[in-house]
């Protein structure tokens, strides 16, 4: 322990860190600042002065010195750490003759510590690691059974300790060959080595494998072994797994493994080791030794569903992942044992199982998520064999994934609402993030199952909405319709003949429940290139999508459905298109501000369909009331809410024109060609008609907020969104643009304004008539840009 003179006056290694002498006392001080001191900036000079004492030639000394049994364990943990380095990075230091002296003192420490502290013991042995690491295998050729033969009892004395001071207790001695053992290989993992120096020292270490080997056996199956040794032999067998030791060699080894599932102190360990030693795709060479533990997983099949009923979490969790570990890792393989096919059909339905593990995840389940990727993988197995044999494996495995649909489509059933309610913030994301990967799943399920999937999914739902007591049920409604839009989101299902039933069958659907109609929204939505091609359907689909708009709390998913109807189906909206105006109209008032420009958008799309003369009649209707806002709030003074009102009306403008392209009419009739309009007709083009109206309140705006970059930004946006629809269009308003953004530049230069300008250059430079207004616009932008860089430079 440090004395009462160096705890009260200790040497300050700070004050002069290059001069200050390396003594153990003085490397004892510093560790006490480092550790205790409560000055960070006097801990940080103490830091950099021990690292600069472990580079000296004195640490290969001076450690040892740490290391006696009166120190501090923080003291004796540095002089351990020390050694570390000496070895990892200063190995060169020191002398050969010294090699066979340094061994022999670290095992004899490394026995001594055997009973602890822990800490000092693992840095101990990651140092003899490493030194095994530097002589391997010319200088030092059997290493493991070296220091197995170390650890024997009776060999303590001879190995160069004082038989006083080294442990003789047989069970530390055990641990501490176990925890040596187990750093070798993860000391070569971590070790930065060229590539031919890490191949050979991989190669001499896998040869060593058949030295530990049998002795984990023989522990792992001794009735004298405590849990902490077999914990400790499994924690080993996992570390030198990551070598690619043989599986055909140590298969026994694994076996006993399952022995230790068992035992409720061991199962997690047990769990590790299984699934690291079976997810090494190497195993792959060594088919007998994995069709030998097959019966071994199959056999926590009980198990497994013992602890699904009795809601055993961690138990069902790692039985899952072990069966996960070699369904997904060997699939391949697995399937091509053909007389052994019962055995991974059975392996494939245990996986089953535990995709439709009771419970909603996450709450009451955290299983299930684990297993979706290996159906992803045993699909692409099957489907990557030639024909006749595909054909094969398809007739075993297509009712389990019909089996599979089930599972999931149960598994994505929401609570009750009372339950719900009560789930966390953080809960309730896990699971809608949850049901995103049921919905991929699914997606990619229908590549096997086709068109009867959909026949399936819709059978049932149309026999759930005709049952009164299964319609009661909302969530198994809501399953199937989640199922047909995981599907029809990136499927193209326009031959489906199930499609006009479901459209049919979706008006008969109570949306009452908020989660029902969010889906219900959203299957439209994913319909909606179908019903472009079926525009006869609409009629009964459209007045639902309308009933959501005006509920805020379906606002999201049926603002969304909207704008991908209008987008897909413009052309055969125009009969609804007064009616879609008057509600979302009603509906801006409660939308959130993405809400809004998400349904500007969706207007837009419609607006471009209509007849050219109506076009300006309903846009006048539409942002006349915005107008008249932006003109009151362009009057008052400036504040935070006037500004995040402006941004958000000038925000709707812009999300308006980004879709609002009459140049795409002619796109709706069959063959026509997509017409440029002439220069003539561009001056009456809607979107110009309104910002030459609107263009002078704008300009009041600016000359209260031209020192505003987020006003200054919105107002270049409303432009840039033009400019990009409309393109050559928009040649009308050059003039009056080029000369408001020259003016925007000189007075304040923002990025935004630079952004336009690139635009109009871009397309309106090569134009003859607009030649003029161009280059002046770039003698303003180029002039202010130098003064900038100038004034710069000055400063």
């Amino acid at each position: 322990t440090f004395t009462r003179r160096q705890m009260e006056n200790p040497a300050n290694p700070g004050d002069s860190p290059v001069e200050f002498e390396l003594t153990v006392e003085n490397v004892e001080s510093a560790l006490y600042q480092l550790y205790f001191d409560p000055d960070m900036a006097r801990k940080n000079v103490a830091q950099k002065w021990l690292t600069q004492a472990q580079a000296s030639a004195q640490a290969w000394q001076f450690c040892w010195a740490l290391l006696s049994s009166d120190k501090l364990p923080e003291v004796q943990f540095f002089g351990a750490s020390t050694l570390h380095t000496k070895i990892s990075h200063h190995w060169s230091d020191l002398p050969t003759d010294q090699h066979e002296g340094l061994r022999v003192q670290l095992l004899s420490h490394i026995l001594h510590f055997s009973s602890g502290p822990k800490m000092v013991l693992t840095r101990l042995c990651v140092a003899l690691a490493s030194m095994a690491l530097n002589l391997i295998p010319h200088a030092w050729s059997q290493p493991v059974a070296d220091m197995v033969r170390a650890f024997q009892p009776q060999k303590a004395d001879a190995e160069g300790g004082s038989g006083a001071e080294i442990s003789q207790d047989p069970h530390s001695h055990c641990l501490a060959l176990l925890e040596l053992l187990t750093v070798l290989p993860e000391e070569f993992q971590s070790s930065r080595l060229a590539q031919a120096r890490r191949t050979q020292l991989r190669e001499a270490l896998t040869g060593e494998w058949m030295a530990v080997c049998p002795l984990l056996r023989q522990l792992l199956q001794s009735q004298d072994s405590s849990n902490q040794v077999k914990e400790k032999v499994l924690r080993c067998l996992s570390s030198w797994v990551g070598l690619d030791v043989p599986l055909g060699e140590s298969y026994e080894l694994v076996q006993d493994c399952f022995t230790a599932l068992s035992n409720p102190e061991l199962f997690d360990t047990a769990v590790e080791t299984i699934v690291s030693a079976l997810s090494q795709p190497d195993c792959q060479r060594y088919t007998d030794a994995l069709v030998r533990l097959m019966p071994l997983v199959l056999g926590l099949y009980d198990q497994l569903k013992t602890a699904a009923q009795d809601g055993d979490m961690e138990t069902s969790h790692g039985i899952c992942r072990i069966a996960v570990a070699v369904g997904e890792t060997h699939s391949r393989v697995l399937l091509e044992q053909v007389e052994h096919w019962q055995d991974y059909l059975a392996l494939v339905n245990m996986i089953l199982f535990c995709t439709g593990i009771p419970g909603h995840y996450p709450v009451s389940e955290t299983t299930s998520s684990l297993t979706l990727t290996f159906w992803y993988t045993l699909q692409d197995d099957i489907l990557s064999f030639e024909e006749e044999k595909q054909a094969v494996y398809l007739q075993v495995y297509r009712p389990v994934y019909f089996q599979l649909v089930d599972v999931l489509l149960h598994k994505s059933h929401y609570p009750s609402q009372e339950e719900y309610a009560s789930w966390s913030s953080d809960d309730k994301e896990q699971f809608r993030i949850y049901r995103v990967d049921i919905s991929d799943t699914l997606m990619y399920i229908y590549e096997m199952l086709g068109a009867e999937l959909l026949t399936n999914l819709y059978d049932r739902l149309g026999r759930q909405l005709m049952d009164p007591q299964q319609s009661a049920v909302w969530q198994e409604a809501e399953a199937l319709l989640f199922g047909f839009q995981s599907i029809a989101e990136t499927i193209d299902v326009n031959y489906s003949d199930v499609i006009p039933g479901l459209i049919g069958l979706i008006p008969r659907i109570n949306i009452s429940n908020v989660m029902l109609a969010d889906t219900v929204m959203y299957t439209i939505g994913s319909l909606a290139e179908w019903l472009a091609d079926h525009p006869v359907m609409l009629g009964g689909i459209l007045p639902m999508v309308l009933q959501g708009l005006v509920k805020a709390e379906l606002s999201v998913s049926s603002v969304s459905t909207l704008k991908r109807l209008c987008r897909e189906c413009r052309h055969d909206l125009t009969p609804y298109a007064q009616d879609i105006l008057a509600v979302s109209q009603v509906t801006q008032r409660v939308l959130h501000s993405s809400q809004c420009m998400w349904l500007m958008q969706a207007l837009g799309f419609l607006l471009s369909a209509l007849p050219v003369d109506e076009i300006l009649d309903k846009l006048r209707s539409l942002i006349t009331p915005h107008v008249q806002q932006l003109d009151t709030l362009a009057q008052e003074e400036p504040s935070s809410t006037n500004k995040q009102s402006i941004v958000h009306i000038l925000g709707m403008f812009s999300s308006l024109f980004t879709t609002l392209d009459i140049s795409k009419q002619a796109d709706g009739s069959e063959g026509a060609t997509s017409l440029r309009p002439t220069p003539s007709l561009a001056v009456h083009n809607p979107i110009v008609v309104v910002l030459q109206q609107v263009f002078t309140l704008i300009q009041t705006i600016l000359c209260k907020w031209l020192d505003d970059s987020e006003v200054v930004e919105a107002v270049c946006g409303v432009f840039d969104k033009s400019v990009r629809t409309l393109l050559h269009d928009f040649g009308p308003m050059v003039a009056q643009l080029s000369e408001m953004l020259g003016q925007i530049y000189s007075a304040f230069p923002q990025a935004s304004a630079l952004d336009l300008a690139r635009q109009l250059v871009h397309i309106f430079a090569g134009e003859e008539h607009h030649t003029s207004d161009i280059r002046s616009l770039v003698e303003v932008l180029t002039s202010t840009t130098l003064t900038v860089f100038q004034q710069g430079n000055k400063v």
